[in-house]
């Protein structure tokens, strides 16, 4: 990563890994607090996206995230019901990745100062994302923390929003996904993601206000004509029944656009008995960063059928000056979750996931080789293993 996108984005890519693994270590040497025990946790996860932990017979999943640095948008529209949305999504799709299909939530929200109508917003939009991937958010935390929590100026208030999720793991799984089945010739299969999801939003927000100026979020938005956004959109909403941001006007409207929650689609896949053998969720670090947590073999990938960017990241790249490769390392460009199977089962894998209203496809193959190339529109983009 260069050192001027470093600037811009306001973080480091390889700091956040390596401060996450160091971070990892420290957490792992309490395992053994619990050998032997019930919560006895995984120890053949690490780098993944969630955790075993173990009562007898019974495997569950536990994960943690939040929203970060996209609840500006949010306070910028004075719009608040669909960040659960985000919320949910950064945790029950990292726990379906492992197998575990999501089944409760405890959340606490950090505030300077209280405001109930935003909190009631917050919580029906947790509530209707919750009833739409069949999560119980069964514990929460409120806390004012007054000059500790900042944000946007102006707003009816500054949060912090974060999540632990837990789930249990699929009957049809004897062993949760890792990536230790994981072989060249097997097949990758893509999903599409409607919206930048809750990440690589520090990098975005600074594009913005270099582009338009401080009040980025009310500047006219134009989808290109060949774009096609919309009715994808329009698909999402009428087969997911998640909300939409498809006739976005604004910047801000386009950034606010909720992550689509891919758990079910994943749980019907394993519903169906076909095969999986790894999945990434696509969040910070892009597509090869994240797709190699489950390349565990010395294993690599091409990829050469992903979705196209969307075309509000094409323009926000633009107007950063930030190139594909180190574009397709802060956001997801199109693709949310990789799913690692059969080559013989890859198109009904991909056809399950549409008949539950999600957009997938075959996206390329593992390869012996430990690089991830990605073949897209702008060249091939190459990540050394």
């Amino acid at each position: 990563m260069s050192s001027d996108l470093k600037a811009t984005a306001g973080y480091s890519i390889e700091e956040g890994n390596a401060a996450s693994k160091n971070a990892y270590h420290w957490a792992q040497k309490t395992f053994s607090t619990r050998a032997g025990k019930p919560g006895e946790p995984a120890q053949d996860l690490a780098g993944g996206f969630s955790n075993e932990i173990r009562f007898g017979a019974e495997r569950l999943g536990i994960g943690s995230d939040g929203i970060g640095t996209k609840i500006e948008v949010a306070e910028r529209l004075d719009r608040y019901d669909t960040l659960g949305y985000d919320l949910i999504a950064m945790v029950a799709d990292d726990l379906i990745v492992a197998g575990f299909v999501p089944t409760n939530l405890s959340n606490i929200i950090d505030v300077n100062t209280l405001n109930y109508e935003v909190v009631d917003e917050l919580m029906r939009g947790l509530h209707d994302a919750a009833q739409f991937s069949q999560i119980a958010v069964t514990g929460g935390e409120i806390a004012e923390l007054g000059n500790r929590i900042g944000g946007y100026p102006g707003a009816k208030m500054n949060f912090n929003w974060c999540s632990t999720a837990v789930g249990v793991l699929h009957p049809s799984l004897e062993r949760p996904l890792s990536g230790a089945n994981v072989r060249a010739g097997q097949a990758v299969v893509a999903l599409r993601s409607p919206s930048f999801r809750s990440n690589g939003y520090s990098l975005a927000r600074r594009a913005l206000t270099k582009a338009f100026g401080e009040k980025w979020h009310e500047v006219p938005y134009q989808e290109p004509a060949s774009g096609g956004s919309e009715t994808n959109n329009e698909q999402r909403t009428k087969n997911n029944k998640q909300p939409t941001t498809a006739n976005a006007k604004t910047w801000g409207e386009v950034m606010l656009a909720p992550s689509l929650i891919f758990s079910p689609g994943v749980a019907a896949v394993l519903d169906a008995g076909l095969p999986l053998h790894a999945a990434a969720h696509i969040t910070g670090g892009g597509i090869a960063d994240n797709f190699r947590r489950v390349l565990k073999n010395g294993v690599g990938a091409e990829l050469d059928n992903l979705f196209a960017p969307l075309p509000a990241m094409q323009q926000l790249a633009e107007l950063a000056g930030i190139s594909p490769t180190e574009a397709y390392l802060y956001w997801n460009m199109g693709n949310g979750m990789l799913l690692v199977t059969e080559p013989a089962q890859a198109e009904a894998v991909a056809e399950t996931l549409r008949s539950k209203g999600y957009q997938a496809q075959v996206a390329g193959r593992i390869t012996p080789e430990t690089d991830v190339v990605l073949r897209v529109e702008a060249g091939e983009l190459r990540y050394e293993g």
